[in-house]
């Protein structure tokens, strides 16, 4: 069975968390919450996966747990979670900006607002998803500052993991902590990688990134999003 770009992103999202073991995932947007789940499903079986407001779930939405809006902060303070955020702009040190667009103090488009970007990237594994990889996303420098780079934070909790786009898995682990690319996805050309980002990546020779086995398509496919939705929000 051959898997859409879609199916790989999934899986791309599922390998994010691979190794985490008992934490708290906390995936947002479509492709990372399938990534999530299938981790949980697969790989991952002691992840916890929350409905996001107060009750932690199994990836068939079956209740295990009571974990109210006022005990998540306590998590996040402990480092025991791992959220996968979007990025209006991502730089090529881990910054991103989710708040506005523009200077800040007259911003041509005001976006989310910092939000917990900034206790998400300074306590706790922090890891991105960009639906559409471009030189809008991927910046020279972002106009603000949300969630915090390799360049603008240190400490034993600051972990900026690892940015997952429709075109390949990027981390930070060129000189001085910038942008490198690990793998690019099937059909996708190094150069057009580099022709969609707004800065020099870095690159030790990327892999292929791996398609989703047997298994695991079966499972986006029947039991995780037997409507195809998620092949709406990324298209080869």
């Amino acid at each position: 069975m051959s898997a859409t770009r879609a199916e790989i992103c999934v899986a791309a999202c599922a390998d994010l968390f691979a190794g985490d073991g008992e934490i708290l995932a906390s995936p947002m947007g479509l492709i990372p919450q399938l990534g999530a789940r299938l981790a949980r499903l697969t790989r991952e079986p002691d992840l916890l996966l929350s409905d996001g407001e107060a009750y932690l779930q199994d990836p068939d939405g079956k209740i295990e747990g009571w974990l109210p809006y006022r005990k998540v902060f306590d998590v996040v303070a402990n480092g025991k979670r791992h959220v996968v955020m979007g990025a209006n702009q991502i730089d090529r040190y881990g910054n991103q900006n989710i708040s506005a667009i523009g200077d800040h103090a007259q911003p041509t488009r005001q976006l989310l607002g910092v939000r917990g970007a900034p206790g998400n990237t300074a306590n706790h594994k922090t890891s991105y998803w960009v639906p559409r990889h471009s030189k809008r996303v991927f910046v020279d420098a972002v106009d603000v500052v949300s969630g915090v780079g390799y360049n603008n934070a240190k400490g034993p909790f600051h972990n900026v993991h690892r940015v997952v786009s429709n075109l390949g898995v990027f981390d930070f682990g060129g000189p001085d902590r910038c942008m490198r690319v690990v793998y690019i996805h099937p059909d996708v050309g190094i150069q057009d990688v580099y022709e969609q980002t707004g800065f020099e990546l870095h690159s030790d020779e990327p892999e292929i990134t791996r398609e989703p086995d047997e298994r695991e398509l079966e499972l986006i496919r029947t039991v995780l999003d037997p409507g195809g939705r998620r092949d709406r929000e990324v298209k080869a």
